[in-house]
């Protein structure tokens, strides 16, 4: 399998600022295809003519990750974070263009990390419904957009303690069908799936050519190799449903367990961790290669 494999720039760095463009040399010099770039905000000093040109130089390529948050969600409530959410959503698929990048991946859809931040709000059965009503009626006006630009948005599942609006592959499938529209598709993430799913590889058979991007991630978020997840079984599981798009890595989980250091949040490196990069690139690439074999 010869999926294009890349890196997420908060792996080294975040804010990613028009400072710090020279990472992608350095990420193309480690081995990677593209990187996964957060989608700049005003505040980072990054335009995105300065990034395609400096990937262009840099000869890799960029898959975008979308942040929203609470004052533009499409779930929420509030009309006015609804309408931001849905304003952001439609910046985003701009900044692809202007980039030339084609995948806008992400939770897409609500206030991810309202768990892990602090305690979720009170909400009854009723309440979550109107949630995902309002999401998909939210991802039903931006997906025609994307896909008449060229691009596609990659709606991610995330973990119980960072959303309650999609949590599983299947709750996944079932908005992506409900839309059954090629600007919309599935990211999935191994590292929320190892908490959500009974099986990652039934799952990734399940999401089959819905899946437009692929975040291969260790069960802790370390670099891969280190943790418990079976890379050649779900390697196999994406050459069976003959995916061959973009598998990116996010082992930003640092090597540092001090005690009360909260893990949840993101910390820049302590040391240049390139060597652990490159063995997690040849873990990943040996398994893709060990699944085409397989067939």
């Amino acid at each position: 399998m010869d999926n294009p494999v890349g890196i997420i720039s908060m792996q080294f760095i975040r804010p990613f600022t028009g400072r710090d463009l020279h990472y992608f040399a350095h990420a193309k010099a480690l081995g990677f295809d593209f990187v996964e770039l957060l989608v700049p905000e005003p505040e980072d000093d990054l335009s995105p003519a300065d990034v395609r040109t400096a990937a262009a130089d840099a000869g890799i390529g960029i898959v975008l990750a979308a942040r929203v948050n609470p004052q533009r969600s499409i779930a929420s409530e509030d009309p006015a974070a609804r309408t931001g959410g849905i304003e952001y959503l439609k910046s985003c698929v701009d900044v692809a263009e202007a980039i030339g990048a084609s995948i806008i991946g992400g939770p897409l859809y609500g206030e991810p990390m309202v768990f892990a931040g602090r305690p979720p709000m009170p909400r009854t059965d009723e309440d979550i419904a109107a949630r995902a009503a309002r999401t998909i009626e939210g991802l039903a006006g931006v997906a025609p957009l994307a896909r008449a630009a060229g691009k596609v948005f990659a709606v991610e599942p995330l973990n119980r303690f960072e959303t309650d609006i999609l949590c599983t592959t299947r709750q996944a499938i079932e908005v992506v069908d409900a839309m059954d529209d090629p600007g919309l598709g599935i990211m999935l993430d191994t590292f929320h799936m190892n908490m959500e799913e009974r099986s990652i590889p039934d799952a990734i058979r399940a999401a089959g050519p819905r899946i437009v991007h692929f975040q291969a991630n260790e069960n802790h978020r370390g670099h891969l190799g280190t943790g418990h997840l079976d890379w050649p079984a779900i390697c196999r599981a994406l050459a069976e449903v003959n995916y061959t798009g973009p598998v990116s890595l996010e082992p930003f989980r640092r090597a540092d367990d001090r005690v009360a250091l909260p893990i949840a949040h993101w910390r820049a490196p302590r040391e240049d961790e390139s060597e652990k990069l490159k063995a997690g690139l040849g873990v990943i690439r040996s398994a893709l290669a060990l699944a085409e074999v397989d067939q």
